[in-house]
């Protein structure tokens, strides 16, 4: 659809465009071909769109063969989406963040920025083969940043941690109506094994989430004063501190192995501290 025309529908169903709801509507139908072609879409996939507003993509999905399982929150949306595809499409009105997410094995979205964020790691915790998603450049950049950079940090970690993340190409904002204030991307991922093995994952997580709190604090300082890590944080464990590897240094200098080598070593500590946490299974 055009500018035009999706104006035009918008009027016919009394709504104008909801910025909370990040609605903007994708008006590249190239950009929309190129999304269904890195999914790799088949006859025996079923993809999951998040937030499919008008439905453009998911014209471009079920073309491909797919079928497509959509969960859109705006309930205009949801009716104008039943009426145009009928039971092409099995419709989800909820919130994709909050809501049980039917059985799926691929996902291409454009999804809303605000909830970019909780949706990704929402998707990771569930599994798929492949995902597309549309994000804010910005958020993009944050998710493949490596060690050193500004933009490295909990999110980098998480996602390398659970994934092979990629950006494929990037959107011009001028691509949208209303256009947005920022450019956005399309980045590929693919869920693998971690590439390194824990102690406790979700003191792992529970560290990184601590550290990159207070960015600029060594590690050791974060470690003291976070709460995050408050569980293993024995009278033993503040003591020595400062024996745990890269203590003196700064979060964004340490790669996403070295966060699990300092994790494992606040765990040995903090077991070899406090006697009845040995019998905790390790995860």
């Amino acid at each position: 659809m055009r500018a035009e025309q999706i104006k035009a529908v918008l009027e016919s169903m009394g709504k104008r465009p909801n910025k909370r709801l990040g609605q903007n509507f994708l008006l590249d139908d190239s950009v929309i071909r190129r999304q269904a072609q890195l999914a790799e879409l088949g006859p025996t996939d079923t993809v999951l769109e998040i937030g499919p507003g008008l439905g453009n993509l998911t014209e471009e999905l079920l073309r491909a063969g797919a079928k497509v399982v959509a969960v859109e929150q705006d309930e205009a949306f949801h009716e104008f989406l039943a009426k145009r595809f009928g039971p092409q499409v099995t419709l989800v009105r909820a919130d994709a963040v909050k809501a049980f997410l039917p059985e799926f094995n691929k996902v291409v979205s454009n999804l809303p920025y605000q909830i970019s964020s909780p949706i990704t790691f929402k998707l990771l915790d569930v599994g798929f083969e492949v995902a597309v998603l549309m994000l804010q450049r910005e958020f993009a950049e944050r998710m493949v940043a490596k060690p050193g950079t500004p933009e490295y940090g909990r999110l980098s970690v998480g996602v390398y941690y659970r994934s092979k993340c990629e950006i494929a190409f990037d959107v011009h904002k001028g691509a949208f109506w209303p256009q947005p204030k920022v450019d956005s991307c399309v980045v590929k991922l693919v869920p693998r094994p971690p590439p390194f093995t824990l102690k406790d994952e979700a003191l792992f997580f529970e560290v990184v989430k601590a550290v990159f709190s207070h960015r600029r604090k060594k590690i050791s300082n974060s470690l003291l004063k976070d709460p995050a890590v408050a569980r293993v944080m024995t009278e033993g464990v503040r003591s020595k501190i400062t024996d745990l590897p890269h203590s003196d240094r700064r979060p964004e200098e340490l790669s996403p192995e070295m966060l699990g080598e300092l994790a494992d070593a606040l765990y040995e500590l903090s077991a070899s501290s406090c006697p009845s946490s040995q019998g905790r299974t390790d995860r």
